[in-house]
């Protein structure tokens, strides 16, 4: 009787799905009961050949083993103290879960759900013969499947199924798996009650209703008790009382019907309480009747908490740092193939992200911002960005900016925004912002390259330059261009050494005639700058002057890499990364490289004493013991304002513009500031806070041959036609009276204690620095 097994279940098939009735109540056990019979036998029956015919589709493919799946955990992004302590900055889900043992999960929750999921859990083998006896006679007296007498361990083995489901790879493959783990069929239910008695005989029955209780969905994204009872009730699993493990119990069999978060749900869910789960406490004796009436009267009453999702819940202003390390777990290969399966592993996936962020330089960061620059103000889109950096390391250590972290496609928030301004495109970030002067010191150092000094002398004079007599290797060039600078239209000729530090446009297109275009741009990438949008870098003479667009923290490695005498580190935002297991996996390098030589980085960085110390940037200095350089920028109409330097401990760059416009910052005034100068109170402030915390020494001595060497004077340019180009700048030049630094490098010079330019006065409605007055049609300097 080879056939027998597949002609029971063929008619059992066609009882349940109503397309025959077997006559009387015998004819019913006896499919039932040989059905289960022949599940059971599988295992013994499967070497005999009987199941050789091709129509036997289910037990021929009936899987007898199934293993718990690692289930989806939420990940972590942590910041540090400057203890050491770590702070939790977003913990980021598609399932809201947190696995819990078995001491950690109330006793009344436990018998809630035996009590009225599966009474006979602690006695079936996986499958309750009774029950699913009474679920066929249920099913042929309705014609359908209404009931399929599914245990706690069946259960279990559906939500492991789904849960695999998900982890697919493609979508299809999702939801066929997913329809073949939820679709009504007798195949399924064969399915699950063979894995079920497999299971039963890998995991004792406790580790079978812990598994369950973590996996089951209880509404929404909420899944697991744990999360259940924290989000439903702001409680511990383990702390839940009898009527709130039984309103969480009714939940199960109607996840998104009875949630109680939502109102219209509560009632339904109070009814589902009292008559089903606590009656069958009652009834199953884990109550007492007086528990059973003091449970019953207790009205369902939630207390949401919700577990927020991403990085808008950062603290400190820290949303925009977040931001960035999801990008980065999106580009990086470790956690998938492409950048949406990385995504999805890692909200799935319970990592732990260990970031560079110092809590307290970015608390001292976001408070600056929020003093000096609001998120919004009348006829400009204000932006601005504070970034830090660590030279020698590439660790960001602070990230701020002035609007609020908004990643909800669906809103539009005045002052909020999902755009980092301080990264690139690529990153979450804008297409960047012509960073002005601040890229004169990429000029300087290729200048200092080619074995130029900072003792030579330029002509700062105003001229009409032919660029075709510009050497650039990378592309060519023709027509006329003629740069203004700030102030005087001839400061006359003057030191490289003061150039530097009053930023005189001129004198660094004379610098620039001198060098190959292609080489100053070759210089600036060694230190790991390019533009924010992805596009090469801009090689005409103008890019001397700042018009690429390039993001703040490029700016910021940059100048670190200057402090740290050339060694250029890549920016990075994790320390530590640790797997669901603990285990540590490699996170993004910093791939330290000594970019410019030592002795032309450290005479980049003496040369840029000056500005702090004598020129544009000295209304930034600390004024605290610590050495610092620096560099200001301003561009074109002086729509975006830079101020960039460092202690040799931290590298800070901020920028204060247009996020989008034209608007010139000399005619706004955020929070009453001056808007042109206020660059300068801020990247004082953070630099105060940042050397309190890290401290600083003194940088390392410069090439004494490359401060004073022979002197050298280069001239001015001449031309015909048409060009175009464009400068920066915001303090007004200076005839060459200012003093080349002293011969003698060592020591370095120390920051003149009083600045030659008034360190701003504590009351904000008036801002002692002078806003810069620019030649008309000029671009400022500086």
């Amino acid at each position: 009787m080879p056939e027998r097994p597949h002609r029971l279940v063929s008619a059992f098939q066609r009882v349940v799905d109503g397309t025959k009735r077997p006559v009387g109540m015998i004819a019913v056990l006896s499919l039932a009961s040989a059905l289960l019979v022949t599940i059971m036998a599988v295992p013994a029956m499967a070497v005999t050949g009987v199941y050789a015919s091709r129509t036997v589709d289910v037990l021929d493919t009936l899987p007898d083993y199934i293993r718990p799946t690692t289930l989806a955990q939420a990940s972590e992004i942590y910041a540090t103290n400057s203890d050491g302590s770590p702070v939790l900055l977003a913990t980021v889900f598609d399932q809201n879960r947190q696995e819990v043992g078995w001491d950690g999960v109330s006793q009344f929750v436990k018998d809630a759900v035996v009590s009225t999921e599966d009474p006979r859990f602690y006695e079936h083998a996986g499958v309750d013969v009774a029950s699913t006896l009474r679920a066929a006679l249920g099913n042929v007296a309705s014609g359908g499947v209404e009931s399929g007498a599914s245990t706690i361990t069946m259960q279990y083995v559906r939500n492991i199924l789904v849960q695999q489901a998900e982890s697919l790879d493609t979508a299809a493959e999702r939801e066929a798996a997913y329809d073949a783990a939820t679709t009504e069929s007798v195949d399924r239910k064969i399915t699950e009650m063979r894995l079920a008695i497999a299971l039963e005989k890998q995991y004792s029955k406790d580790e079978i209703l812990l598994g369950y209780l973590n996996i089951a969905n209880f509404g929404g994204s909420v899944y697991g008790i744990e999360a259940a009872a924290q989000y439903y009730y702001g409680v511990s699993a383990a702390n839940l009382s009898i009527a709130q493990a039984a309103s969480l119990a009714a939940t199960v069999n109607e996840p998104n019907g009875l949630r109680i978060d939502e109102e219209e749900n509560i009632a339904d869910n109070q009814a589902r309480r009292d008559k089903d789960v606590l009656a069958s406490m009652l009834r199953e004796k884990t109550i007492t009747q007086q528990q059973f009436d003091e449970a019953v009267a207790t009205p369902v009453t939630p207390v949401i908490t919700p577990r927020t999702t991403g990085c808008q819940a950062a603290v400190a202003g820290a949303a925009y740092f977040c931001d960035y390390v999801t990008w980065i777990v999106k580009n990086d290969s470790t956690f998938g193939d492409d950048s949406e399966t990385r995504w999805s592993n890692f909200k799935q996936g319970g990592y732990q992200i260990y970031t560079t962020l110092n809590m307290d330089l970015q608390s001292n960061a976001d408070e600056t911002m929020r003093e000096y620059i609001p998120a919004t103000m009348e006829d400009i889109e204000i932006g601005s960005t504070i970034v830090t950096v660590e030279p020698g390391s590439g660790r960001i250590l602070a990230m701020a900016q002035n609007t609020t972290f908004d990643d909800d496609p669906d809103t539009a928030v005045p002052g909020a925004t999902a755009v980092n301004y301080n990264t690139d495109i690529d990153y979450g970030g804008s297409s960047g912002f012509q960073v002005g002067s601040t890229y004169k010191v990429f000029a300087l150092a290729e200048w200092l390259k080619q074995g130029h000094t900072l003792a030579d002398r330029v002509s700062g004079n105003e001229t009409t330059w032919d660029l075709a007599e510009f050497t650039n290797s990378c592309t060519s060039m023709g027509g006329e261009w003629e740069p203004a600078n700030d102030g005087s239209s001839r400061p006359g000729t003057m030191s490289v050494q003061s150039s530097l530090t009053n930023s005189v446009n001129n004198s660094f297109i004379a610098m620039a005639k001198e060098l190959d275009q292609c080489a100053i741009k070759a210089t600036a990438e060694s230190l790991g700058v390019h533009r924010a949008d992805g596009n090469p870098l801009n090689t005409e003479p103008s890019a001397v002057l700042g018009t690429n667009e390039i993001a703040p923290l490029t700016m910021a490695a940059a100048y670190a890499a200057i402090a740290a005498s050339g060694v250029y580190c890549a920016p990075i935002a994790i320390d530590r990364i640790l797997d669901p297991t603990g285990a540590e996996i490699a996170p993004p390098a910093a791939n330290c490289t000594q970019a410019l030589d030592p002795g032309v980085a450290n005479t980049v960085a003496y040369a840029m004493l000056g500005p702090i110390e004598s020129g544009t940037a000295t209304a930034s200095d600390p004024d605290d013991g610590i050495t610092h350089i620096g560099k200001t920028g301003t561009t074109d109409n002086e729509k975006d304002t830079w101020m960039a330097g460092a202690s040799t401990a931290a590298a800070t760059v901020v920028w204060v513009g247009n996020a989008t416009g034209n608007v010139s910052m000399t005619d706004v005034y955020p929070n009453d500031w001056t808007g042109s100068s206020v660059r300068h109170r801020m990247w004082r402030a953070v630099m105060t806070a940042n050397d309190e915390v890290l401290g600083g020494g003194e940088f390392a001595e410069p090439n004494e041959d490359l401060v004073d060497g022979s002197s050298t004077r280069f001239g001015s340019g001449s031309g015909s036609g048409s060009g175009s180009g464009s400068g920066s700048g915001d303090f007004e030049n200076t005839p060459p009276t200012v003093p080349a630094p002293a011969p003698d490098p060592a020591p370095a010079p120390e920051p003149a204690p009083e600045p030659t330019v008034p360190a701003p006065a504590p009351e904000p409605t008036a801002d002692p620095v002078p806003a810069p007055t620019a030649t008309p049609g000029a671009r400022p300097a500086g």
